[in-house]
């Protein structure tokens, strides 16, 4: 089915799709998660943004072919309907995205009260995380329902500033890059590499948000295929050059103490202090801007899953300045999560359910491979490989004994099963609703 929203002016061009695509990505997840990924793999890092990357071309393409036949402004969960073959699945699936919503606003809130902390308190700031954190949430809530549209006018200044700041600092970067630094670790486990990807593909998650934009794509068949392997492919290249330039210019006791904020520590010894506090305010931007599209992505597919009947009546309930009483109480559960779990625990989470997210769109475009005339083998490679990264990824959790994140996983997945199954069936689960313009 067509989304009956699609737009009889579509005027984004493939450039623009592209814009958008490489605005999501190359956002709060490069500057939150380096350095956890850095951490635990060292000279490997560039290989499991490469590996990460090739894992997000495979989705990227189940995206295409799904966005290009079905053009709507509902996101994942319009696809989630499309195959998934049974309501309750379906609906489980919602669930499980919207919880995913909440834990990457909680990392990226949490991200950007380290790099804020770091800049105004250093080096004395980790007292001051949690309270940066939590105000930039309450600030950008209330920025967000009083006028998206003002938002929307600034993100795409914010996302030139941040690019021309970051390749400002990969170009000085590259020339006093230390190639010993580099050195590739060749013990490093497999399951532990396969954990990394898992956790860097977060980092490149944001390309589903060009799955939005097909209704305003003259040529969606066209159009979308190439927007998405340009958009991946150079946000691949980009990560790549970063992790190296980062690594070939911090060193392992400095990335071990700042993991939080390593792409900035990277940039002191290049640039000095200002070129310190320059890349800190390109993840102050890049964070801040993903808040912002988070909250209203949150907000939008809440209400829908509320006016649906599968969120409780709260989801229904008008409070102040159009939002939910539901939709206040998850950022609340946002503002908790940022105080109570550290960044590399929601990190763990979250790239968890964005996997499994992604995969349940592997499956949708299989089933309907005929109608959007999909690649069966790329299909099945790229199921293959992320479901390998995906119960890699777990099982190094369970290595690692992080039984909290472990919990939580747990919790969130019985959650939206029981979500999924006690909901009545009801017959307003189509991509063509009135409501698809979540995001």
């Amino acid at each position: 089915m067509t989304d009956p929203t699609v737009s009889h002016h579509r005027h984004i061009s493939l450039w623009g799709v592209v814009a958008l695509g490489i605005g999501s990505m190359v956002g709060a997840g490069v500057f939150a998660l380096l350095g956890q990924i850095a951490v635990n793999v060292r000279g490997d890092t560039w290989i499991v943004f490469v590996l990460a990357g090739i894992a997000a071309l495979f989705s990227g393409y189940s995206y295409a072919r799904l966005s290009a036949k079905f053009p709507s402004r509902g996101g994942v969960t319009d696809f989630f309907a499309l195959g998934m073959g049974s309501p309750r699945i379906e609906r489980a699936l919602a669930c499980l995205y919207l919880i995913t919503l909440v834990l990457t606003l909680a990392l990226v809130a949490k991200a950007f009260g380290a790099y804020a902390a770091r800049v105004v308190h250093q080096p004395d700031h980790s007292d001051w995380v949690n309270l940066y954190a939590t105000g930039i949430m309450i600030l950008l809530t209330i920025v967000n329902l009083m006028g998206s549209k003002a938002v929307g006018r600034i993100e795409m200044f914010l996302v030139a500033i941040k690019l021309t700041i970051l390749a400002l600092f990969i170009g000085v970067g590259a020339v006093t890059l230390k190639p010993a630094m580099l050195e590739v670790h060749n013990d490093v486990p497999a399951s532990l590499m396969f954990s990394s990807i898992g956790l860097a593909f977060f980092a490149y998650s944001g390309f589903g948000m060009m799955a939005t934009a097909a209704a305003d794509v003259t040529k969606p068949e066209k159009t979308m295929p190439r927007a998405f392997m340009i958009a991946v492919s150079v946000v691949m290249v980009l990560y790549v050059v970063l992790a190296l330039v980062v690594l070939g210019n911090v060193a392992p006791e400095d990335l071990v103490k700042y993991t939080d904020t390593a792409v900035a520590q990277a940039a002191e010894p290049i640039l000095g202090n200002w070129g310190f506090i320059l890349v800190s305010l390109a993840a102050l931007f890049a964070t801040a801007s993903s808040i912002v599209a988070n909250i209203f992505s949150m907000l939008n597919v809440s209400k829908q899953m509320g006016s649906s009947g599968i969120l409780p009546q709260i989801f229904r309930i008008q409070s102040f300045a159009g939002g939910t009483r539901g939709f206040y109480s998850l950022i609340a559960i946002v503002i908790v999560l940022t105080n109570f779990f550290d960044l590399s625990s929601i990190a763990n989470v979250a790239s968890a359910t964005f996997l499994a997210c992604y995969i349940a769109v592997f499956i949708v475009c299989w089933r309907r491979r005929k109608d959007c005339h999909a690649n069966p083998l790329i299909i099945s490679m790229g199921f293959v490989f992320m479901t390998a990264i995906f119960v890699t990824f777990i099982g190094e959790m369970i290595v690692e004994k992080l039984w909290l994140e472990c919990l939580t996983l747990g919790a969130a997945a019985l959650f939206s099963l029981l979500i999924g199954w006690r909901t009545p069936d009801i017959d307003n689960q189509q991509p063509d609703n009135a409501n698809s313009e979540q995001q």
